[in-house]
C-alpha cells in the first residue's frame, strides 16, 4: 500500500531483491560501468542493515537487544537511527513510539494486551554510544522507520560512486535527479493518481494494509485509531518520512499542518476511508 514507481527516464540498470520485509529496486542512470559498479554494492549494504534491524533474524542487534534489554557498543547503524527515531518521536508528540513491539506481538499472536501496554514508552529507553538500555518487558522495532533509513543511506552509497540519476525503492523512495513518476495506491481504493519525485523522497503508511486480529497493523502507543486511510509524506529525507507518515496515520489536519512546518516537509497527502484526496 505504498506508492507504485514508474520512472519516467530510461537506459537504466536496475537491482532486484528483498530486504526488511520488503520488495527492494535500485534503478540507475549513466555509464554502465558506473551503474554495474554501484549496484554490486547494493546487496552488501542491505545484508548489514538486516544484521542490525531484522526482528526475524535471531542474531539481529535487534533482536538481541530485545533479549537481552541490553546492548553494548551499539554499531554506527543502530547510533544513528536511535538518534532519528528519538527525533520523530518528538516531533509527533510521541505518536511515532519504537517501543510498540510488545503490544504489536501481543494483537498479532491473541495475548492479553494490559502488560504489553505497560511496557511502552520510547522516553524510558536509555541509549548512548557505549549503550542502549530496555526497562522490563521492552523491545524495540523499526519497521517503520528502517526501510526509510535504508533508503537514504543507499542513496547516499550510489552519490558516492558519482551516480547523479537514480530512484531507491525500499517500501519508500528516493530520487537523485529525475523526475520519476509514482502512483498514488491505496489498500481500499487501488490507484488514486500521481506525484512526480525529483531529488527528495516519499514515505507512504496505509493502516488497512494488513491487520492483526481485529486491529490494523499500525498501533497507536495510547489507544489511538487511524483517521486515515493513506498517508504519504514527501520530504529531503526518507527516514523521517517514513517515521513521520507512520504517526501521521493519527493526526488530525490541524496537527499535520503544524508537523509540516516544524518537521520542514515537503507536502503531505491524506486519503480518507471513501477515497477523497487531500493535501496538505
Amino acid at each position: 500500500a505504498a506508492f507504485a514507481c514508474a520512472p519516467t527516464l530510461t537506459r537504466a540498470d536496475t537491482w532486484s531483491g528483498q530486504a526488511l520485509g520488503a520488495s527492494v529496486s535500485v534503478t540507475l542512470h549513466g555509464p554502465r560501468k558506473l551503474t554495474q559498479k554501484a549496484l554490486a554494492d547494493v546487496p552488501r549494504l542491505l545484508v548489514n542493515f538486516e544484521e542490525t534491524f531484522s526482528l526475524f533474524r535471531p542474531t539481529s542487534h535487534l533482536n538481541r537487544l530485545n533479549m537481552m534489554g541490553r546492548l553494548r557498543d551499539p554499531n554506527a547503524l543502530m547510533r544513528t537511527l536511535m538518534a532519528r527515531a528519538d527525533e520523530a518521536y518528538r516531533l509527533s508528540n510521541g505518536l511515532f513510539d519504537p517501543s510498540i513491539q510488545p503490544l504489536w506481538e501481543a494483537h498479532a499472536k491473541g495475548r492479553d494486551t494490559a502488560s504489553a501496554q505497560a511496557a511502552l514508552g520510547w522516553d524510558r529507553v536509555r541509549y548512548s554510544d557505549r549503550m542502549i538500555e530496555l526497562q522490563t518487558s521492552q523491545a524495540l522495532t523499526f519497521n517503520g522507520i528502517a526501510q526509510g533509513f535504508a533508503t537514504d543511506v543507499m542513496r547516499l552509497l550510489l552519490r558516492k560512486h558519482g551516480a547523479e540519476t537514480a530512484l531507491v525503492d525500499i517500501g519508500e523512495q528516493a530520487a537523485m535527479g529525475g523526475p520519476f513518476t509514482l502512483g498514488i495506491e491505496d489498500p481500499m481504493h487501488g490507484h488514486l493518481g500521481t506525484r512526480e519525485l525529483r531529488n527528495g523522497a516519499i514515505a507512504t503508511s496505509s493502516p488497512g494494509a494488513m491487520t492483526l486480529g481485529d486491529h490494523d497493523h499500525i498501533l497507536g502507543p495510547n489507544g489511538e485509531t487511524p483517521r486515515w486511510s493513506t498517508v504519504s509524506i514527501e520530504a529531503q529525507s526518507a527516514t523521517m518520512a517514513d517515521a513521520l507518515s507512520t504517526a501521521a496515520v493519527f493526526m488530525d489536519v490541524d496537527a499535520l499542518k503544524k508537523l509540516k512546518v516544524t518537521a520542514q516537509l515537503k507536502r503531505i497527502t491524506l486519503v480518507d476511508a471513501d477515497g477523497n484526496i487531500q493535501t496538505i
